[in-house]
């Protein structure tokens, strides 16, 4: 074997497992394409002595930090193909190389698919944001909207309300919410728009109104969304194992998947997406994939 972990994706998590299976003086290789999910973001909140800094510089740091064990190589790329082999896997690069490892771990984050919105995409993780434990605190006390609906938008209102009180909830057509629901909503002063969101009006990521679909046009300081999910790539067919009903990976305790010998970390296992969380799973996956290495080899 060329390694004894191949790590598919080199953001957060993937760079935590590294350090750990570093340490514990494994032969990792990690392959990255360069893309990660918040790129576009401008700062990072909510982890512990980075709070405000910039993700790529975090993630540049962490690269550094990591390629300081020799026994821990990185190359730029995508994998096309991942499969099992005698006594491990096998992935191919775009480039054909191809490279060969005891075991695997996914960390290659989630695809976000953008609501069709004109400057949706433009604003998003900058002042079109889904988390309020990573953006709330810098937006709290402004007028902001929510765009969402159903019920997963009624429990969204309720946190939100939490860092501010003009709060307006955008069902983006017509409401799926329940009477009780809209009669909790409205007492607690949050107004409920059905019109459908046709445009984001920003400056650079900024943004300034939502135009509705009747015209209007309301100043926000920012709009809270949610994407839709899914993986990448479709690693789950070459490699055979299973995804949730939310589209990431299934994993148990140990961050493996239902594939022996294939683990995954970070942000493609789970809807909660922080650095916080991104890191702690890396480091889980490294401990568990060198315990499990250590069972076969003693």
């Amino acid at each position: 074997m060329d390694f004894d972990v191949i790590i598919i994706g080199g953001s957060y998590a993937g760079l935590s497992a590294a350090l750990t299976l570093g340490r514990a003086t494994r032969k990792v290789l990690i392959v990255d394409s360069g893309k990660p999910c918040n790129r576009q973001t401008p700062h990072s909140h909510n982890f512990l002595t980075h709070d405000g800094e910039k993700p790529a510089d975090i993630s540049a740091k962490a690269k550094a930090e990591v390629l300081a064990y020799p026994n821990v190589k990185f190359t730029d790329g995508n994998v096309d193909q991942a499969r099992k082999i005698m006594d491990g896997f096998e992935v191919v690069l775009e480039t054909k190389e191809t490279f060969s490892s005891r075991k695997i771990l996914l960390s290659t984050g989630l695809k976000d698919t953008l609501p069709a919105i004109k400057g949706f995409a433009e604003c998003w993780g900058i002042t079109v944001i889904h988390c309020p434990y990573c953006h709330g605190y810098e937006v709290k006390n402004e007028k902001v909207g929510l765009m969402m609906n159903g019920d997963h938008a009624f429990e969204m209102a309720k946190m939100i309300s939490l860092w501010n009180s003009d709060l307006t909830l955008y069902t983006n057509g017509e409401s799926q919410l329940t009477a009780a629901q809209m009669e909790k909503l409205t007492a607690k002063s949050i107004k409920i728009i059905e019109d459908e969101i046709i445009e984001i009006e920003h400056h650079h990521g900024i943004l300034e109104n939502v135009v509705l679909s009747k015209g209007d046009k309301i100043a926000l300081k920012a709009l809270y969304a949610r994407s839709e999910v899914s993986q990448h790539q479709a690693f789950y067919t070459q490699l055979g194992f299973e995804l949730t009903e939310f589209n990431t990976i299934k994993i148990n305790e140990q961050q493996e998947t239902t594939a022996k010998g294939v683990y995954a970390a970070g942000d493609c296992t789970t809807l909660m997406r922080s650095l916080s969380v991104t890191n702690a799973s890396g480091a889980m996956a490294g401990v568990m994939i060198n315990r499990e290495m250590l069972a076969e080899d003693f």
